[in-house]
C-alpha cells in the first residue's frame, strides 16, 4: 500500500480549511484517511500551520511520501529538518549524533552559577521596593526622591 501525506479540504464554499492527513495514494481527496497529523488554514494572516512534527517524522521514516504542498508545510513547521537530522542528511556542527541538540549549553559551571545568583539578587532587590511601583528597580526610585 502506497501511503501519502496530503491535504484534505474542509470548510464551507470559498472558505477552505485543510487537514494534513496520512492517506492511501489511491483514495479520493476527501476519502477515508489513516491518521490526521495537522491542519492548515490559509485564510489567516499569516497562514495557520499546525503539524505534529513527531508523528510527521515517524510517517516519513516509514516511507510516506508528502505531496508538494505538504512538503512545503513540513518545511515551515520544521518536521522535514527534524527528519533530515535524524537520517544524517543534515550535519549539525558541534553536536555529535549521540548528544541531543538541547544539551549544547556552556560546560563552564561558573556561567550558570553567575546567572542563577544574579536572578536571586534581582528578586531580593525588588522585594523591599514593594513591587507595585510600575516594575522599576529600587535604584530608580531613590534617584527621584
Amino acid at each position: 500500500m502506497a501511503v501519502r501525506m496530503r491535504l484534505m479540504r474542509m470548510g464551507k464554499t470559498k472558505q477552505p480549511v485543510y487537514r494534513v492527513v496520512i492517506i492511501d495514494q489511491r483514495a479520493p481527496r476527501d476519502g477515508r484517511y489513516i491518521e490526521q497529523i495537522g491542519r492548515y488554514d490559509p485564510r489567516h494572516e499569516p497562514s495557520l500551520v499546525e503539524i505534529d512534527n513527531e508523528r510527521a517524522a515517524d510517517w516519513l521514516a516509514k516511507g510516506a511520501q508528502p505531496s508538494e504542498t505538504v512538503e512545503k508545510l513540513l518545511n515551515i513547521s520544521g518536521a522535514m529538518n527534524t527528519m533530515k537530522i535524524k537520517t544524517g542528511g543534515i550535519h549539525v556542527v558541534g553536536v555529535e549524533k549521540d548528544e541531543a541538540p538541547t544539551e549544547s549549553a556552556p560546560s563552564d559551571g561558573t556561567d550558570v552559577a553567575e546567572a542563577s545568583t544574579s536572578e536571586d539578587s534581582d528578586s531580593d532587590a525588588s522585594a523591599p521596593g514593594g513591587g507595585s511601583e510600575g516594575g522599576r528597580p529600587p535604584s530608580d526610585k531613590t534617584e527621584e526622591e
